[in-house]
């Protein structure tokens, strides 16, 4: 439960998504333990929308491994569908999984691949 990766833009207010960040993962876990009494489908890794707030909604993925993705995007955007986050999560975890794969990674450390920064920046730019 600690931030492997944290990007925003703008960065002046980098400190707050990081409390956003650290509250979501909370809500994941929340959400997580409700599925897991419910017996649904473990297949289903989006979790949709954790929680809106006056500025953000924050939306969480959960991969099979439980490694979470958090996005936080600006409320007044109202061009995302949920089919759209859906899209960019599956990019996310197709960029992390190639980042797990590289031989050079230790898992746990902060994530510094180039590629993977280059991804999430043009997800960034497609969603501004």
């Amino acid at each position: 439960n600690y931030p492997l990766y944290i990007r925003s833009i703008p960065t002046e207010n980098e400190l707050k998504f990081h409390y956003t960040v650290h509250t979501s993962l909370d809500v994941v876990e929340e959400k997580i333990s409700a599925v897991g009494k419910a017996l649904v489908d473990q297949r289903e890794l989006y979790l949709g929308l954790l929680y809106p707030t006056e500025d953000y909604k924050v939306y969480g993925y959960v991969t099979n491994s439980k490694v979470k993705f958090v996005i936080v995007v600006d409320s007044s955007n109202t061009a995302l569908r949920d089919n759209e986050i859906r899209s960019m999560f599956r990019k996310l975890h197709n960029s992390y999984t190639d980042v797990m794969c590289n031989p050079f990674y230790n898992p746990g450390d902060p994530i510094q691949s180039k590629a993977f920064d280059n991804m999430v920046s043009a997800m960034m730019v497609q969603v501004c």
